[in-house]
């Protein structure tokens, strides 16, 4: 069987499959795709464990546990398998985590996200790097973007993390939107915390945040273009005065607006190279503006329900937080079960509304409150619904 085959097979799950087949197939998707970053491929014993997992025969923790005594167990050893290896439990690792909704903002969260990805992989697994660090890149044609002082990482992402939770996203348009999460993504990668994997932890830890804020993430995008991705946040970090480079986002942006709004901007690694030739220049045409203004309708389609239901709570909601009761009273409504079944676990499922203590559904205090993608809708009701 080769890697096209079971690819195909993806696409098939995806389309066809069951919806938990359909989950576990996107995460595995994602997850052998993200090896590509450093140049990785997963061996065929992988793929078929991972077909086994899609079809429900083994669970995720059999899934890893086959590949981790397939590696004890063999005798024989063969050029390249060391990376194979690599490849194979990092791919298990990300799938797993990929397959849950556990998510801890925290510097301590991003921390355990790298220690579940390179568990039994590096021994440093978790653990930020105690030495400086720089990589010479291809599309900086040999140059290194300028990483965080390991005296200065635990600092540096606290206060990056903490900038963001502070973020007031309301009257942003998504293309506002977009644009800051961009920067934030490309800030936090730009710390490099540890000495190896920071692209692939920055990849699902930023896959984990946008659910948490409520976007549908193409995950499609993270298999295909994971090389591209990396290359996007090396451009977003790089300034070099004496060469009159500045920092570029833009080829970011495109990344995440395809990501999150469906768009089919042209994602090229050769339009990255700093003094390419000028046949590897990106084109003017596809140097059109990113703002909300010049694709209103498709991010509006983007956003755009027909439940009234949940278009209702969002009003109600507004920018406020509310309790069950608060919000069945500015409903109007007085049944609860009516209210949970046709009003909030909609808004839930759909990625508009969220719980201010998710990891505590039962708390005594429990609020709702928007999404991320629920506030763009609720800027964007005057004009989506008059």
């Amino acid at each position: 069987m080769d890697e096209k085959e079971l690819y195909i097979n993806f696409d098939e799950y995806i389309r066809q499959g069951e919806p938990q087949q359909k989950e576990r197939a996107e995460a595995w998707r994602v997850a052998i795709g993200l090896q590509a970053v450093d140049g990785l491929k997963t061996s065929e014993y992988l793929q078929n464990t991972a077909r086994r997992n899609i079809e429900g025969e083994i669970s995720i923790d059999e899934a890893r546990e086959l590949v981790k005594q397939y590696y004890i167990k063999r005798t024989a050893h063969y050029k390249g398998d060391e990376d194979k290896e690599e490849a194979d439990r990092v791919s298990t690792n990300i799938s797993k985590l990929l397959q849950t909704d556990a998510f801890t903002y925290s510097v301590a969260g991003l921390a355990a996200i790298h220690r579940a990805i390179f568990e039994g992989v590096f021994k440093h697994a978790g653990r930020f790097r105690d030495y400086d660090i720089s990589k010479k890149e291809w599309v900086l044609r040999g140059d290194s973007v300028l990483y965080g002082r390991w005296q200065d990482l635990r600092m540096t992402i606290e206060y990056d993390l903490e900038q963001e939770r502070q973020f007031d996203y309301t009257g942003l348009d998504m293309g506002q939107m977009i644009d800051h999460l961009t920067r934030f993504v490309a800030g936090l990668w730009q710390i490099h915390p540890f000495g190896e994997g920071n692209t692939r932890t920055t990849a699902v830890f930023t896959i984990k945040y946008l659910r948490y804020l409520g976007f549908s993430v193409n995950n499609e995008l993270f298999e295909r273009h994971s090389w591209y991705f990396r290359n996007a946040l090396v451009r977003a970090n790089y300034r070099n005065v004496v060469k009159g480079v500045e920092r570029e986002p833009v080829f970011l942006i495109r990344f995440f607006r395809n990501l999150l709004l469906g768009e089919d901007n042209t994602l090229k690694n050769r339009y990255m190279m700093i003094d390419g030739p000028e046949e590897w220049k990106m084109p003017e045409s596809e140097l059109a503006p990113y703002k909300l203004g010049t694709s209103t309708g498709q991010v509006q389609d983007k956003l755009r329900t027909d439940n009234y239901n949940i278009i209702s709570l969002i009003k109600v909601i507004s920018e406020k937080q509310l309790s069950v009761k608060e919000m069945m009273s500015g409903l109007n409504l007085k049944g609860r079960d009516n209210f949970l079944n046709l009003y909030l676990m909609p808004s839930i499922a759909e990625g508009y509304v969220r719980l201010l203590y998710p990891d505590k559904p039962r708390h005594p205090r429990q609020k709702y409150l928007l999404t991320v993608k629920g506030l763009a809708l609720y800027n964007d009701l005057p004009n989506l619904h008059p």
